[in-house]
């Protein structure tokens, strides 16, 4: 799991043997993940809440780099359907990967792997190009996630239920996490 160019965890732990680095980091990921998906807001509207996850996704990809980050989100949404309760709320079951919401959790994976790419490209750690990363991340999401809930309410009601009423806390998220990444390889250098 060699990347591009180090992540900033590759630089955090660098002397720590390579596959057990890449264990804890990938377990440790989906333990932030699934600890951010407990912050829910469950909206009246839609069947899917308002969570920290997206957060999460995004500095995970981030900080573990492509292969990293999607292990990390892939043992995440597998320990959600094996039955341990990480899903939102503490939810869990295979039938949150294939109910409505699912294709938001396929997305996290997806995600997580093209925003670990950009990030062993360097372009999280500043912050003249930090938002590309998070701002590609954002769009997986939501074209997996919403695409994915139209089978199940329509495609006009998967705009309103499952974009619209996201897009002002994820841009919130997206501007948070362009900040918070090149302030960490700031404080890594």
């Amino acid at each position: 799991m060699t990347p591009l160019a180090p992540t900033l965890t590759t630089r955090f732990f660098p002397s720590v043997d390579q596959r057990i680095r890449d264990l804890l980091l990938v377990f440790g990921g989906a333990l932030l993940v699934a600890l951010f998906a407990q912050i829910r807001i469950p909206l009246p509207f839609t069947p899917v809440p308002l969570t920290g996850q997206t957060f999460a996704v995004l500095l995970v990809g981030a900080a573990l780099g492509a292969q990293r980050g999607f292990a990390s989100l892939g043992l995440y949404t597998l320990l959600g359907v094996i039955g341990l309760p990480v899903f939102a709320g503490g939810a869990a079951g295979a039938s949150h990967l294939f109910g409505p919401t699912g294709g938001y959790l396929v997305g996290f994976v997806v995600a997580a792997y093209v925003i670990g790419a950009l990030a062993e490209r360097g372009l999280e750690r500043n912050l003249r190009t930090s938002l590309l990363p998070f701002a590609v991340g954002t769009v997986i999401i939501y074209a997996l996630g919403a695409g994915w809930l139209a089978f199940y309410v329509g495609p006009q009601a998967a705009l309103a239920k499952g974009i619209l009423p996201f897009l002002p806390g994820d841009l919130l998220k997206l501007l948070l996490a362009a900040l918070a990444l090149p302030t960490a390889w700031k404080l890594a250098r």
